[in-house]
């Protein structure tokens, strides 16, 4: 995996779009709206305020970085754009990767067990026992799974990206 810094022509691009609003307008405007950019870049607004909320010290830009994979809204001129205004450092994931993707290997069976067979009334229900079931998983997990992310990465590197077991 390879760190993407903000380059030039991504400060640029980014000037155009002042807020998430105006970034589904422009997009209109332009005849790219998706409506699937747009409540992506809702979703990426919502932890990118609260870690500058509760961790203050990851404000600086750089301070962290951002995984997700290759979908393409994940790819999208917009989203690229609001990454380079909020200055977040983009980890590349390789395609067909879902070894390297921590959510797949470690995140998303964790939170299939305990919800696994319930039903939900609303929308509020299945968000509280989601979030019931993230704070469930112990911090020692999530710093294991990134250690586990890290070996990950490197095999592939050490296979230069062929299959490996």
């Amino acid at each position: 995996m390879e760190v993407t810094s903000i380059t030039k022509r991504q400060k640029s691009l980014s000037s155009k779009v002042k807020s998430e609003d105006n970034a589904c307008v422009f997009l209109r405007q332009q005849g790219n709206y998706s409506p699937r950019v747009c409540f992506y870049l809702s979703v990426l607004e919502r932890p990118w305020k609260r870690i500058r909320r509760v961790r203050p010290e990851y404000s600086a830009p750089g301070s962290w970085f951002l995984l997700h994979d290759n979908a393409p809204v994940h790819q999208a001129v917009a989203v690229q754009e609001f990454l380079a205004r909020k200055q977040v450092c983009v980890l590349n994931h390789p395609p067909y990767s879902p070894d390297l993707s921590p959510c797949d290997y470690f995140l998303f069976p964790k939170l299939k067990l305990p919800l696994k067979g319930r039903l939900f009334e609303d929308v509020q229900n299945i968000q509280g026992a989601v979030t019931s079931s993230l704070r469930a998983i112990p911090q020692e997990d999530m710093q294991r799974s990134f250690q586990s992310l890290l070996d990950r990465a490197t095999r592939c590197i050490d296979a230069e990206g062929m299959y490996f077991e």
